[in-house]
């Protein structure tokens, strides 16, 4: 009786989560089915789910449209830019925190995290101005800097976490091996935390490529990456919901596979890493 139970409950659980799970992809799922529409029945009323015209044409216009392969090295460049630049901050900052932690640490942390809170926009004009001063407006190294300061609180504040697990007495005995600092992070202390730090990478590179607020602002074409790609396709004429959605799903496809193929290190780093 006790079996029967356990396996109606999970049959009900698992129906719960595909129900959930097809209600949150819905709308991508739609995104990616009026891409392949022609442009007058991707504004049909009622809409047609299934039974309308597949077309590629979409996808050849906006590619004759836009030049997508530098939008997307755009997005690369900077997503991968700004992970490494944060992490390369981050790790000796978590080490310090986490190993060496003074009396204020807990409270610099719980400070660096209440910055995610702060809308963005309230930043916009200073950056903005500091940005055109030294020249770094509409390019790479601007959008890589910008990305890291916004992306750094959760990258600190999850590598910590996870150091804050590996036993002290590990760094301790390495120490009296004669490890220096340098030696102690990177031969000890990196090793033994690369899951962590896997997590933390592609969670920042899904972050940083997702980004839309400051490529929005402070790009204009040289260093557009593809957020900037899609909003090129709203235009004065109107939005055109077919190539608007072959442009999207252009933009969302790269980091679709990546999310699918590594969803198991993000679900740890979300639910051990962030929230813990």
């Amino acid at each position: 009786m006790a079996r029967h139970v356990t396996t109606r409950r999970k049959a009900i659980n698992t129906a719960a989560a595909w129900s959930v799970a097809i209600l949150l992809f819905f709308p991508i799922l739609w995104t990616i089915l009026t891409s392949f529409k022609p442009e007058a029945q991707a504004v049909a009323s009622p809409p047609i789910f299934l039974g309308f015209d597949w077309t590629l044409q979409n996808y050849i216009d906006v590619n004759d449209q836009r030049d997508y392969f530098r939008f997307f090295w755009n997005s690369v460049i900077i997503a991968v830019g700004s992970t490494v630049l944060g992490l390369v901050i981050a790790i000796p900052a978590a080490w310090s925190m986490a190993f060496v932690p003074g009396r204020k640490t807990k409270d610099l942390l719980m400070w660096m995290l209440s910055t995610k809170m702060m809308p963005a926009v309230g930043v916009l004009v200073p950056i903005y101005l500091i940005f055109k001063t030294l020249g770094l407006l509409d390019s790479r190294i601007g959008l890589v800097i910008v990305l890291t300061l916004m992306n750094l609180p959760i990258i600190v504040w999850m590598l910590y976490t996870y150091f804050k697990e590996i036993p002290g007495e590990i760094l301790e005995a390495a120490r009296m091996d004669g490890a220096s600092l340098a030696s102690e992070i990177l031969y000890v202390l990196t090793p033994m935390a690369i899951p962590g730090i896997a997590s933390t990478l592609l969670l920042n590179i899904i972050l940083a490529w997702n980004e839309s607020f400051w490529t929005l602002n402070l790009t204009v074409s040289n260093a557009a990456p593809l957020t900037k790609f899609i909003a090129s396709f709203s235009s004065p004429q109107g939005l055109f919901y077919a190539k608007l959605s072959a442009a999207s799903t252009m933009a969302i496809l790269p980091i679709l596979v990546l999310g699918w193929f590594s969803q198991k290190q993000l679900v740890r780093g979300l639910t051990f890493g962030a929230v813990k």
